[in-house]
């Protein structure tokens, strides 16, 4: 006898099985093709949420972490609870000594003014950073560069713009190596930025004005005064575990307790993303656990529809069996039924989804590009296999039972 598998009339016949009820066939092969399409949907739909709020964070660095100034809680050395606290550039140097581990940091000042081009003006943050500003919140360079440390520690009068304001100075020209006044003080675009996250420390990046920290300090008679220290710590540490010791060092230049947890804030970003991972981890296991639930229906309709064509060919496989067929070709000929039914309506359920996704990715795409509702490949593999695996299995038991018929019961079966 031919083998099974490679036998063209034992697949014409397993098309002439499925096809003699057609209901039954199509309602079985919908709860695959819907197992397959729900799972599907609800994995490339997390991921394409996990994108939209992923893209929030992107361009900040993950072990980053700001201070800001607050007002005391407790009364301490002869000063009132409810003084604001005023951090400077001791406190920085403090902290740069202290932490051997932060890899990247910048002391920041903000400031409102109006920039001038021509007849052209545009009301804007200025902002004064540190060369390694960029390394913490990284920008997007459209044109020119960042600000170096050769700026900063030369005093030069050099500016870095928002994209924003680029365009309200310069329209569509550049702007690189004009002069724009700010606050009467001239100072040349060495580069155009923007930023892809969508956290603000201070003001966006794209309406905003950076220049060096030194200048700035000089330029407007700041003193010593910093708004805002943030630092990057290195890989392998954990930004929340040097807080209580940077609340010591802070102390340790200004009348406050060390314990007063509102004199400053401390803002951790990996916090933040780590609470985002979490969330995700838990929409994920959603999902799975749903789709699966879903799968699992649909492998029982392919054991039921198995049994049934089992039932309805008793006579038939008797005959079989009395004309010399081996219990193996029983076993193949139920199993390549389960086989072809799992496999086209899995197919159809992927080939659905992914549709539904790539629609989904289309409507809301944005200034920022798409969410990325896909499905990955290996992804889908795993589904189709996960389905065509559990639905061959399904046939199991009703094949074992046709193999178990006796020709001469099977015969006699009316």
């Amino acid at each position: 006898m031919n083998n099974p598998i490679f036998d063209i009339e034992n697949w014409r016949e397993i098309g002439t099985t499925l096809a003699q009820n057609k209901t039954r066939t199509f309602m079985t092969g919908f709860g695959i093709f819907w197992g397959t399409a729900i799972l599907a949907l609800l994995l490339g739909g997390a991921e394409g949420l996990k994108h939209f709020m992923s893209r929030n964070f992107e361009g900040f660095a993950t072990n980053a972490a700001t201070i800001f100034p607050g007002r005391t809680t407790k009364s301490y050395a002869g000063f009132n609870k409810g003084m604001r606290l005023e951090l400077n550039l001791q406190d920085a140097d403090n902290i740069r000594k202290a932490i051997s581990d932060i890899e990247n940091s910048s002391s920041v000042n903000f400031m409102w003014t109006n920039a001038m081009y021509g007849d052209k003006k545009a009301n804007t943050q200025l902002t004064g950073v540190e060369s390694q500003y960029d390394k913490i919140f990284e920008p997007i360079i459209y044109d020119g560069r960042f600000l170096n440390e050769a700026d900063n520690a030369n005093y030069r009068k050099v500016c870095v713009i928002g994209k924003t304001i680029a365009g309200k100075l310069f329209g569509t020209m550049s702007g690189v190596g004009k002069d724009i006044q700010l606050n009467n003080i001239y100072y040349k675009v060495v580069g155009v930025v923007g930023q892809t996250s969508e956290i603000n420390i201070g003001a966006n990046m794209d309406e905003s004005i950076f220049i060096p920290s030194n200048s700035m300090r000089r330029s407007y008679n700041l003193g010593n005064k910093i708004d805002i220290f943030m630092m990057t710590f290195r890989q392998g540490t954990r930004p929340g575990d040097y807080e209580k010791r940077l609340r010591r060092i802070i102390a340790s230049n200004h009348p406050i307790a060390p314990d007063d947890e509102g004199a400053f804030n401390y803002f951790n970003i990996s916090e933040m993303f780590e609470m985002v991972d979490n969330v995700f981890a838990g929409i994920t296991l959603l999902a799975l656990v749903v789709g699966t639930g879903t799968l699992m229906s649909g492998i029982i309709g392919v054991g039921n529809i198995m049994w049934i064509i089992v039932r309805e060919r008793t006579h038939e496989i008797g005959i079989r069996r009395a004309i010399g067929a081996k219990p193996r070709d029983i076993i193949v000929q139920i199993l390549s039924e389960s086989m072809v039914l799992t496999t086209v309506a899995g197919i159809a359920g992927i080939v659905f989804a992914v549709l539904l996704l790539g629609a989904a990715e289309m409507l809301t795409a944005g200034p920022q590009g798409t969410i990325n509702f896909q499905l990955e490949f290996s992804q889908a593999a795993g589904i189709l296999a996960t389905f065509l695996i559990l639905g061959t299995a399904a046939g199991v038991i009703p094949a074992v039972k046709a193999m178990k018929i006796k020709p001469i019961e099977a015969l006699n079966e009316k």
